[in-house]
């Protein structure tokens, strides 16, 4: 890891994470980040930027400025933000409107160009968490049941299939039924959704076969589970060490108390 390292963090808690793992290796990266509650973070930080929004340029600019030579790009961001050019600088609003495709895929490949044009290497993040990458077969909470694995093969199939084409991370099945296909919304909403629909179900999470894992991790959390047992759905897979599990003991412990089977399976190849 190199010293001059910086973290662009997102939302959730996936950058605190990295921050305290680079923190013990003797790391202090400058920290960049969209949110105002970072008293976790600045505790592991160099030094702490507040990004007023969007502003692609501006940072590029700043850790070029600074002397960094690699970035880690962790955490969520608001897919909704593409809508918003107010907020944007002309960098980013330049390069947006210049993609042919402006899917999840094609954004952040263009964003790790600027970066590595200007002398920033993009590092990946998954070998620092080794032991948040789901595993194959049970995680946490019970065993699928019978009907449930049934769903977890149907829905698999189905992400397997709609996941290349930059939509469907995740799918909720329920009765060999697709009751929800995620798209911009996230993760959350697409099950909150399935809800509605269908009060249960099983939700399968993939990852794009293509996917360049040094960002945009698929990823899963006591947030994920709770959502899950408020919307009445039952058992949650993932692919494995392809997603990351955070939470930890609470994680298992909030699997066990909601009765939620969490299990790591592998991809099926698209036919």
């Amino acid at each position: 890891m190199k010293r001059t390292t910086a973290l662009l963090a997102g939302e959730g808690i996936l950058p605190l994470e990295i921050s305290r793992r680079l923190a013990k290796k003797g790391f202090s990266p400058v920290i960049y980040s969209f949110s105002e509650n970072n008293a976790e973070l600045r505790k592991f930080a160099s030094d702490l930027v507040l990004m007023k929004g969007p502003r692609l340029g501006e940072l590029v600019d700043d850790a070029v400025g600074r002397g960094m030579d690699s970035i880690i790009l962790a955490g969520v961001v608001p897919k909704e933000l593409m809508f918003r050019p107010d907020l944007m600088d002309e960098t980013l609003r330049t390069l947006i409107a210049n993609l042919p495709v402006r899917d999840d895929h094609a954004l952040l490949g263009a964003i790790v160009e600027i970066f590595e044009s200007r002398g920033i290497q993009v590092l990946p993040y998954r070998k620092m968490i080794p032991e948040l990458i789901a595993s194959l077969g049970r995680i946490a909470g019970r065993d699928p049941s019978a009907s449930e694995k049934d769903d977890i093969l149907y829905g698999s199939r189905i992400a397997s299939t709609v996941v290349p084409l930059s939509f469907g991370q995740t799918v909720v099945v329920r009765g060999r039924s697709v009751v929800a296909v995620e798209a911009m919304e996230g993760t959350d909403a697409a099950i909150e959704r399935a809800g509605r629909i269908s009060g249960g179900g099983v939700v399968v999470k993939m990852m794009r076969p293509d996917q360049d894992e040094r960002f945009d991790l698929p990823t899963v959390g006591v947030g994920t589970l709770r959502v899950m047992h408020d919307a009445g759905l039952t058992c949650l897979a993932v692919e494995a060490g392809r997603t990351i599990v955070l939470g930890d003991e609470l994680f298992r412990e909030s699997a066990g108390s909601w009765d939620i089977a969490v299990t790591g399976i592998s991809p099926i190849p698209s036919s």
